[in-house]
Parts: structure tokens; sequence; C-alpha cells
């Protein structure tokens, strides 16, 4: 994966992102539909994946997809993009400008490429393996807070799975306690990217998907962080947990939570 192509991929994400930018200016909650409990979508999400496939098809022929929409037919491939055309889509409908198109490239169980588009700041955060990560063009790096009690974090609520809330709330209050605070996006795409950029110190949620989190992983591993799933081992992209951070808090960071959720 080279910086060029990546660079088109943010053309393709930047197109996209004014496409839903546009819409939400005249969208109407009586287009949402309900896939499930809490998942919420519209015209906007499936238009904007279709583009988007289409787009990626044109610069990589015969690459898979793995999208959250189903607008493209599963093949078996070695490379898949994994696309999130709308990472926030309960805030797109609510009229919150924090929401962002999430592409990421994996080829045998490795993140090439990643790029995530955050829409209502108009930032464009890329990356590919080796090659760093970046905001706007500008290079980023993780943040240098050594300690969870210096440090700001983010979280993502659940929306479906609810078997360990008990634990859940607990942890919750081990950061009020223990932290600067916790902040709750609705974007796990763009919480990944801020951790990159060094706005958060680290992330975590569970009950995600692989296209929720392939691009921000990537970044916050070329920005000089550290990743892994709530049991430590390395199947965040699509065991469901993902734990990320700095790398001077990281171990801090990931024991607290795993103190916890672990217990569940």
């Amino acid at each position: 994966m080279d910086k060029s192509l990546t660079q088109a991929v943010a053309k393709l994400a930047e197109e996209v992102a004014l496409y839903i930018k546009t819409e939400q200016k005249k969208f109407k909650t009586s287009s949402v539909e309900i896939k499930s409990l809490n998942s919420l979508v519209s015209y906007v999400d499936r238009t904007a994946e279709e583009k988007l496939v289409e787009g990626l098809t044109k610069l990589l022929p015969g690459i898979g997809f793995i999208t959250e929409e189903g607008t493209a037919e599963t093949i078996d491939s070695k490379a898949y993009w994994i696309i999130d055309p709308l990472d926030g889509t309960t805030n797109f409908i609510h009229g919150l400008p924090l929401f962002a198109v999430s592409i990421g490239l994996l080829e045998e169980n490795e993140l090439l490429s990643g790029v995530v588009h955050e829409v209502g700041y108009s930032e464009s955060f890329t990356s590919w393996k080796g090659g760093g990560a970046y905001c706007n063009g500008e290079r980023i790096r993780v943040s240098s807070c050594s300690s969870m009690a210096s440090g700001l974090f983010a979280t993502g609520f659940p929306y479906y799975d609810y078997g360990r809330m008990e634990a859940f709330m607990e942890l919750l209050t081990d950061f009020f306690q223990g932290s600067r605070g916790l902040r709750r996006l609705g974007s796990a795409a763009t919480d990944l990217a801020w951790v990159a950029c060094g706005r958060f110190e680290g992330f975590f949620e569970y009950g995600l998907s692989a296209w929720d989190v392939s691009a921000g992983a990537l970044l916050v591993k070329e920005a000089g962080g550290l990743l892994c799933d709530f049991e430590g081992n390395d199947n965040y992209l699509f065991g469901g947990s993902l734990i990320s951070a700095n790398n001077a808090v990281f171990e801090e960071f990931k024991k607290t939570i795993q103190n916890r959720m672990l217990k569940v």
C-alpha cells in the first residue's frame, strides 16, 4: 500500500462526506429505518456506501468488500475493503456534527490502509502501513501522557449487549474517579482517530464490528499507539471488543478495563 492510493481513497471519502453533509441539511426522520435494537439506517447510509463501493472498485478492481449495509456482494478474496459509510448514524439523524466515513484495507489479516473522514470537522485522517498517520496532510502522533489520572478517555455505550452492564457501570466509575474524564462521541472511527492525534489518551468499547474500527485501528498503530481486545489479544477487528491507547498509558488502561470486564 502506498501513499498515492491512500490519498485517492481519502479523496473519495471526502466526496462522499460532502454528499452526507448536504443530505443532513434536508434529512427527515421519517426516512429512518430500524435494523435492530438501537441500530438505525437511512437512504443516506446506503447511498454513501454504494458511492464508496463504486469508487473503490475503480481504484482496485477485484478486491472484496466487508460493508455495514451490505450493498456489495461478498467474494472470496485475500484482500477486503472494510467500509462504514456513516459511522455515527444516530448523531447524523439527530443533527449532531460528529460522524465519519471509515475505510480500511485488509489483506490476509493485516491492515494496509486506513482513512477516516470526520464529516463535521472536515478532518481527513489517513494512514498506510509503515507510512505514519496524518490529519489533513500533517503528521500526527498519540499523546505522551503517562498516567490515567492525567488523561482524557473515550468509550461507547452498549447498544444491545446488556449482559455486562453492571461491570461496565463499575468501570465507568473507575474512570470518573481515576482520570480527567470519559467522553462518549457516538462514533468509534472518530474516537480512534482522536486517540491517534492525541486528543484522547485511550478508547475502549465492546459490541463493535470490523467496519467500526478497521481504519481507526491502523491510524492508532501508525501514530505510535497500541491496541488489543479485552482479553489482551490482537483480535480487535473481528472479536467485538477493543482497547486502544498511547503506549505510555496502555498497560494501566488495559488492566483497569480487564479488572472489571473479564470478571463477567
